[in-house]
């Protein structure tokens, strides 16, 4: 599903990935882990195709990222890459049901096909009655199951999740880390976890260690 060969990137005189490989297979839930400034946001952001990496070849599902300019690049990025990061970033304007159509509109899916695909995504994260509730109405853990129906919604090849549970109570945190491997398992869905948890880290089938800018 990814393939990633000798990726560098540096910000500056800064050299933060020194070489990173790493491959990825469809349906594997794969964790990253390291000490803070070891790489593994960037590492990441390069995979989610949000950064592109100085040097190296990055290829999802089959598609060398590099021959995409920055029109097929986004486009790309909305129907094959789901993200779930730390904190929501929901809108706050928006209801429930409307912040998980929001990829599905920009994807140009009709407006009721995307509700009814958000409404089911809700129904079963166990949201079915916060659907028309707005974001400052829904405890952290609710936001964050939104989150995650909002990264499902263009049935992604593969999920990125940067620090999903670290704004989460240690409760609502297994609850999220158990709804990942659920989703796998419904949806065969690819995921790739940077995650301080260590619980969470090690539910994983791999987990990568991350040290100055490479996987040791």
């Amino acid at each position: 599903m990814i393939r990633a060969s000798s990726i560098h990137k540096s910000y500056g005189s800064l050299h933060v990935l020194k070489g990173v490989s790493i491959h990825i297979n469809k349906g594997e839930v794969i964790s990253i882990v390291g000490a803070s400034g070891a790489g593994k946001t960037t590492l990441l952001h390069i995979m989610g195709t949000l950064d592109r990496a100085n040097t190296g070849t990055l290829e999802i599902n089959g598609v060398n990222i590099a021959s995409l300019n920055d029109k097929k690049l986004a486009e790309f990025r909305n129907r094959n890459i789901g993200f779930v990061f730390q904190f929501h970033h929901l809108l706050p304007e928006f209801t429930a049901l409307e912040n998980v159509c929001i990829p599905a509109f920009i994807a140009g899916v009709s407006s009721s096909e995307a509700e009814k695909k958000a409404a089911e995504l809700l129904t079963f994260l166990g949201l079915s009655q916060r659907m028309q509730h707005k974001p400052n109405e829904l405890s952290g853990g609710e936001q964050q199951r939104v989150a995650v129906a909002r990264a499902l919604i263009n049935n992604p090849a593969v999920i990125l999740a940067d620090e999903p549970s670290g704004n989460l109570d240690s409760s609502t945190a297994k609850e999220l880390h158990q709804l990942f491997f659920t989703l796998r398992e419904k949806f065969n869905q690819t995921f790739v976890i940077v995650t301080h948890n260590e619980e969470l880290a090690d539910m994983a089938d791999r987990k990568l260690v991350m040290k100055d800018g490479n996987i040791v």
